[in-house]
């Protein structure tokens, strides 16, 4: 006889799902378990238009429909907005400047010789390394070694 550890159930979804809107994740509960979004939206006591741009992912869930939401369909509480925040993590790491080091980190005086707007990070990327390891304080060193993934 097995016994179900429920987070390691739960864990194990998130790690499939982790990054996907938690809205697109219902759509494709109501549509296994052929519950229209009209029929869900009565059943939470939310409006329609809420449901479908959720669905959309153009609506962030709120802690009080998540949970209505995972009454409804018998998830573990906390599942919905687990999702959410993964995703909510996905869409600021992709808005990252991944083109060049947070340059508030580092001084300019450091590249005294050129125009620190203008470096190209990852063509001259031996002789940044070169000049702040040599030069450049910790929190500089620790930027550039966050940057080239050293």
């Amino acid at each position: 006889m097995f016994i179900f550890d429920k987070t390691l159930i739960m864990n194990a979804t998130l790690d499939l799902l982790k990054g996907l809107h938690p809205g697109h994740y219902l759509e494709n509960e109501l549509k296994k378990r052929k519950i229209s979004k009209k029929e869900f939206a009565e059943s939470v006591h939310e409006h329609l238009q809420t449901i479908v741009s959720i669905t959309k992912a153009k609506r962030k869930f709120t802690p009080a429909l998540s949970l209505k939401t995972e009454d409804f369909l018998h998830l573990e509480e906390g599942f919905i907005l687990t999702l959410q925040a993964f995703y909510e993590i996905k869409k600021a790491k992709a808005q990252v400047d991944t083109t060049k080091p947070d340059l508030t980190k580092i001084r300019p005086i450091l590249f005294w010789d050129t125009d620190i707007d203008k470096i190209q990070w990852h063509k001259e990327k031996e002789s940044v390394i070169k000049r702040v390891s040599e030069r450049g304080n910790e929190q500089e060193k620790e930027e550039i070694r966050r940057f080239y993934k050293l």
